[in-house]
């Protein structure tokens, strides 16, 4: 896996990176996410599978992990990880996210599985926890879901601590959500706080597009989450409102000799602005599958497809927001 330059970050990536959001809770919102853990939840269990699936992307070139506070114990079974191959923290690079609280207490089902805060006193705690957890792996830290609504970016208090932390060496990022992503990233950037960004970009979903791209032309490094669409993209989405939008992917597949996760992954990995596409896989032959995209080449630009399937944002995001965590 070709190595890349992840923006003015000095930090050097594997164009595939792994996503820990399905590996670190036992309740995530991708469909089949509870039968990808076979429905077993025991925490030693999960970081077995854990560590299994780090191995193979390990094996696969895969050299970016990005975890996260409300990740459940991602930051844990990733270290632990980490230290039990002896991996050198100059051999990988790992980003972790504040903002957002764990809160379903090891349940699949629960009213809250993690609660939003922005505010100061939440970046101070869930830094310190972070590092303390990470050992000296920690490379890139990122606000969690940032979004105009939450006014972490007019948080001139978050901005002066961000500020202070870049300035001892770690590099800055935020993850964006939301039908109005591409106003928060161009925003983000008008701050000069952050070296990267991380966005959902998908063919169902492209509206970050020419933000991200503008964010790329700043130096900063963009990183695309929800490649997949939480699994709307992939052949398990037998959703009947999309069968017409599944033939039309199908078809691209075919053509490209590859399966759909394949193809979508392939569509953001041929934006020039993309410098790393988080594979969200919760098994290895989930993660094998993702990282063939690498060898797959559209014969023309995804917009075409693009033009075809793409939802409105509003639509993306409310259909989002109504998967079921399972």
């Amino acid at each position: 896996m070709t190595p890349r330059q992840l923006g003015r970050t000095g930090l050097t990536v594997s164009r595939i990176g792994l996503g820990l959001a399905a590996r670190g809770r036992p309740g995530y919102i991708n469909l089949g996410h509870a039968t990808d853990l076979s429905r077993k939840y025991d925490r030693a269990a999960m970081q077995a599978h854990a560590h299994a699936v780090l191995d193979s992307a390990w094996n696969c070139g895969i050299r970016y992990f990005d975890a996260a506070r409300s990740y459940g114990a991602a930051e844990d079974f990733l270290v632990s990880w980490l230290t039990a191959r002896r991996i050198n923290p100059s051999e990988v690079v790992v980003g972790s996210k504040w903002g957002y609280t764990y809160t379903a207490d090891w349940q699949v089902s629960a009213d809250k599985h993690e609660i939003k805060d922005h505010s100061l006193t939440a970046l101070q705690r869930q830094y310190a926890e972070s590092v303390t957890k990470l050992q000296g792996y920690l490379s890139l830290y990122q606000i969690h879901s940032a979004t105009l609504e939450s006014g972490v970016l007019a948080d001139q208090s978050v901005l002066t601590e961000l500020t202070k932390m870049r300035e001892k060496g770690l590099r800055m990022g935020l993850s964006v959500s939301g039908p109005r992503h591409n106003e928060t990233i161009l925003r983000a950037i008008d701050t000069r706080v952050f070296d990267c960004v991380q966005a959902t970009w998908n063919i169902l979903e492209p509206s970050a597009g020419a933000a991200l791209a503008t964010a790329h032309n700043a130096g900063l490094g963009v990183i695309v989450k929800e490649a997949v669409a939480n699994g709307r993209l992939t052949e398990r989405n037998n959703d009947p409102t999309f069968a017409a939008k599944r033939r039309i992917l199908e078809d691209q597949a075919r053509q490209l000799d590859c399966d759909l996760d394949a193809l979508a992954i392939s569509a953001v990995l041929a934006q020039p602005w993309a410098d790393v596409v988080l594979s969200g896989a919760a098994t290895i032959d989930q993660l094998r599958s993702n990282v063939k995209a690498i060898g797959v080449r559209w014969d023309d630009d995804p917009k075409n497809v693009i033009a075809r399937i793409a939802e409105a944002p509003g639509e993306y995001w409310a259909r989002r927001s109504n998967l079921p965590w399972n």
